[in-house]
C-alpha cells in the first residue's frame, strides 16, 4: 500500500510560520536604521558601508549568547527582555576597543516556531540595537524539530563596529596613578545564571521561599532585568576625552576582566565599598553562602563596565557619564603589579 506523501510541515517545519515572523520583524528593523545600511531585512547577505567620516576604519567584531538564563525565560514566559541581553553582550564588547557598533544580527533556533514568542524576543533585539545606534540588518530563524524541548529556544548574534586606527583603546597607556571608574550594572545582567538558577532553586524549596520584592521590584522582573547597554554614554566620553582601557564585566566579574586591559605591570585596587551593592547581590549571596572571593568572580556585583583615565580626568568623565543618564564611581586605582601579584586586588 503506498504511504501518504509528506511535506515539509508534516516533518515539524512550517514555513508559513517563518514567513510570518519575517513580516513583524521588519518594522522593528527598520526603527534601527542608521548611515551605512544598503539593505534591509530578508536578503542572503545584508550590506552596510562603512561611514566615510571614519578617516582609518578597523573593524571590531564580537559574538555571544544569553546562556542559561534563558532556562529561566522559558519557565517564567520572560521573553521580552532577552534580546536586549544578546546586543548588550556584543555592543559592549566591541565598545571595549573603543568601537561604534554599527550594525547586528541575530540567529534564533527552536525546535517549534512559535512566532508570538520569536516576535518577543525580536522586539528586544531590535531595542538593544536602537539604544545603541546599532542596525538590526539580518539574521536567522531556524526551526529544527527534535533538536530542542518544546517552547525553548537558543539565541545567538554578532556585532560589527568601527573605530579610526588611531583611537583605538588597547590599555597600554595605563599607568600607575590612573583612576578605575565603574558604571552600575542594571543588576546580574548575563552571567552566573547557572548559579543564580541553583540559589532560586534552593530558596524556593526552603521555607522561606523566595521574596515578593528585591531592589524595590517584583522579585522575577529583578532577575530577569536586561544587561545595561553603555554605549551612548561611553561614546560620549571618548568624543570629549581620553579613556586609557574599557572592561565590560561579564563571566568572570570583576576580578577575571578588568585585568584584559592592563599592561603587564599593572594591576588594580577596587574597594567594593566605594559602590552600592543592589540587593538582589546581597540576596544571592546570602541564600546561597557564596563567598566573598567567588562573588566577584562570578558576578558584576553592581558594576557592568570600567573605564581606566588618568587622575586629572577622572572628574570630568564622571560628570559626562552622569549628563549622560550613566552613573559611575571611583571604585579603585591602578598601581604597580609586583611579581605573584594578582592583577586585581579588592580590599
Amino acid at each position: 500500500m503506498p504511504q501518504a506523501p509528506l511535506s515539509y510541515r508534516d516533518a515539524g517545519v512550517d514555513i508559513d510560520a517563518g514567513d510570518a515572523l519575517v513580516e513583524r520583524i521588519k518594522p522593528l528593523a527598520r526603527r534601527t536604521l542608521r548611515e551605512g545600511v544598503l539593505t534591509g531585512i530578508g536578503g542572503f547577505g545584508a550590506l552596510f558601508e562603512v561611514p566615510k567620516r571614519f578617516r582609518e576604519p578597523v573593524l571590531v567584531s564580537g559574538t555571544d549568547g544569553v546562556g542559561t538564563k534563558l532556562k529561566l525565560a522559558f519557565e517564567w514566559g520572560a521573553h521580552d527582555g532577552v534580546g536586549i541581553d544578546l546586543v548588550a553582550m556584543s555592543v559592549n564588547d566591541v565598545l571595549v576597543q573603543g568601537a561604534e557598533p554599527l550594525f547586528f544580527l541575530d540567529y534564533f533556533a527552536c525546535g517549534k516556531l512559535d512566532v508570538d514568542t520569536a516576535e518577543r524576543v525580536v522586539a528586544g533585539i531590535a531595542r538593544g540595537c536602537e539604544e545603541s545606534g546599532c542596525a538590526l540588518i539580518g539574521g536567522e530563524t531556524a526551526e529544527m524539530p527534535g533538536m530542542y524541548p518544546a517552547g525553548e529556544y537558543d539565541l545567538a548574534g554578532f556585532c560589527v563596529g568601527a573605530v579610526d586606527k588611531s583611537a583605538i583603546v588597547d590599555g597600554r597607556a595605563i599607568v600607575a596613578g590612573d583612576v578605575v571608574l565603574g558604571l552600575a550594572s542594571s543588576g546580574v545582567h548575563s552571567n552566573g545564571y547557572s548559579l543564580v538558577r541553583r540559589i532560586v532553586e534552593r530558596a524556593a524549596a526552603t521555607g522561606a521561599g523566595l521574596p515578593a520584592m528585591l531592589d524595590g521590584m517584583p522579585f522575577r522582573e529583578r532577575v530577569m532585568m536586561p544587561t545595561r547597554l553603555y554605549v551612548k554614554p561611553v561614546l560620549a566620553v571618548l568624543r570629549e576625552l581620553r579613556i586609557k582601557g574599557m572592561s565590560h564585566i561579564t563571566g568572570g566579574g570583576l576580578v577575571e576582566n578588568i585585568p584584559r586591559c592592563l599592561p603587564a605591570g599593572c594591576k588594580v585596587v577596587l574597594d567594593p565599598r566605594s559602590w552600592p551593592r543592589p540587593e538582589i547581590f546581597s540576596w544571592l549571596q546570602r541564600e546561597g553562602g557564596v563567598a566573598d572571593a567567588e562573588m566577584h568572580r562570578t558576578f558584576n556585583c553592581g558594576i557592568g563596565f570600567v573605564v581606566i583615565v588618568a587622575a586629572a580626568d577622572a572628574e570630568r568623565a564622571g560628570a559626562l557619564l552622569a549628563a549622560h543618564g550613566q552613573t559611575a564611581f571611583r571604585i579603585g586605582r591602578v598601581e604597580t603589579r609586583q611579581g605573584g601579584e594578582a592583577a586585581t586586588q579588592v580590599v
